[in-house]
């Protein structure tokens, strides 16, 4: 059973409208199946976390968004279900992965891997487009205009991060999943990286936020979701899932016992 944590307050006034919708998602791995009836709304322009433990199917849930792996359920984007398209077609439309394991071409330039990343806008023709969104990811992250020539396999833990993060805002994304964003980085590199997120969130960017670290995904979130062994057991305002004893004693404490079968 889900439990929602009912608001105090309400959520900051955004763009009104659903960016994405998922209705019953199911996902399995051969016979195992991970996700079992997962559904989850992100608004257009919120920042929507999901947090919980290692194994409960987050990673996998964007894997299925992005049309990386089968599924069964409904998901649809600005009003038209995606179910049919690849990952491809989903990339054109405007849903851009940031993966957990960076995924970058080591052998390839900083700037060769940016413009990989601009794949949408090179299908739409728009050549000034993708001028202005190197820009803005130089600008972004000045380091890697710095770094622009250098091979991406001889980067940091932080400059990795930060380049998978750039290549995919390189696709102008409507909607941009990042998947355990501070994994493997230092505790300075890991504060760098949650200050980017909130200044992408303050753009009004949409965006769904996969992390371990649930003290600073609630921090930067508008609503979240808590799921466990492949189903939402908890959701509510950022506000109130950081304020809720079983969540503090379970994801922001040393507590760890699991929410599954809460009421």
């Amino acid at each position: 059973m889900t439990t929602t944590v009912h608001a105090r307050e309400s959520v900051p006034d955004k763009a009104s409208g659903l960016a994405l919708e998922v209705s019953n998602l199911r996902c399995a791995y051969g016979r195992a199946e991970v996700l079992h009836g997962v559904s989850l709304n992100v608004e257009q322009g919120h920042v929507v976390t999901v947090i919980g433990p290692n194994g409960a199917g987050k990673s996998t849930l964007l894997k299925a968004l992005i049309g990386a792996l089968p599924m069964r359920g409904d998901v649809v984007h600005r009003g038209a279900s995606i179910n049919g398209l690849t990952l491809e077609e989903r990339v054109s439309r405007g849903l851009a992965l940031v993966p957990e394991t960076r995924a970058l071409f080591g052998t390839m330039s900083v700037e060769d891997n940016l413009q990989l990343g601009a794949y949408r806008l090179r299908r739409q023709k728009k050549s000034r487009n993708r001028e202005q969104a190197l820009d803005d990811v130089y600008a972004l992250f000045p380091r890697l205009k710095e770094r622009r020539a250098q091979l991406s396999g001889t980067l940091s833990g932080g400059e990795r991060q930060m380049l998978a993060l750039g290549r995919a805002l390189m696709s102008q994304p409507e909607v941009l999943m990042l998947d355990e964003p501070s994994l493997g980085l230092a505790p300075l590199v890991v504060q760098e990286m949650f200050r980017t997120i909130a200044g992408l969130r303050a753009t009004g960017m949409t965006l769904i936020l996969v992390e371990q670290n649930a003290r600073a995904a609630l921090a930067v979130a508008d609503y979240g979701y808590v799921l466990e062994m492949g189903e939402i057991v908890l959701q509510g305002t950022a506000s109130d899932l950081a304020d809720d004893p079983r969540v503090i004693d379970t994801y922001l404490g040393s507590g760890t016992a699991r929410l599954s079968g809460v009421s």
